[in-house]
């Protein structure tokens, strides 16, 4: 298969709290905010200089009847972490720490490199990920 992940879907209990998570706290860009036909809001943030996004979508917020039935077992910090590939992890936990950003997990030395793990406001869980410099980062 050829193609490119674009968009995650990242589940939470209230848009507006996550979008000022994300781009206040952790620093990335809102990519997306939009009011759809029917009143639903599309909300997207991402790395700033990357296509990727994470869909922030709101529990209870379905309104297509398949929608609602393949979303209804979704809640909010359920999933494994979201990985994210630092050059620094030490600077990068001190710089989020600094916002406020909560760390379960502040960095550890690993043999496959350095990694810290902070949570959203709703326990969605990130893991930043410093590979050691000898791994090739293609």
């Amino acid at each position: 298969m050829e193609g490119k992940i674009a968009q995650v879907t990242l589940v939470v209990s209230d848009q507006s709290k996550a979008l000022a998570f994300y781009t206040q706290s952790v620093g990335f860009e809102k990519k997306t905010d939009v009011t759809l036909p029917g009143g639903n809001r599309w909300v997207t943030v991402g790395p700033k200089g990357q296509d990727l996004e994470l869909a922030l979508w709101e529990v209870g917020s379905a309104t297509d009847p398949a929608q609602k039935e393949w979303s209804k077992h979704w809640a909010p910090g359920k999933a494994p972490p979201i990985v994210v590939r630092v050059d620094d992890c030490r600077k990068v936990y001190q710089e989020l720490s600094s916002r406020g950003v909560e760390f379960p997990q502040p960095p550890k030395d690993y043999p496959w490199g350095v990694a810290a793990t902070f949570r959203d406001p709703d326990g969605n869980l990130f893991s930043l990920s410093q590979p050691p410099s000898s791994w090739s980062r293609s």
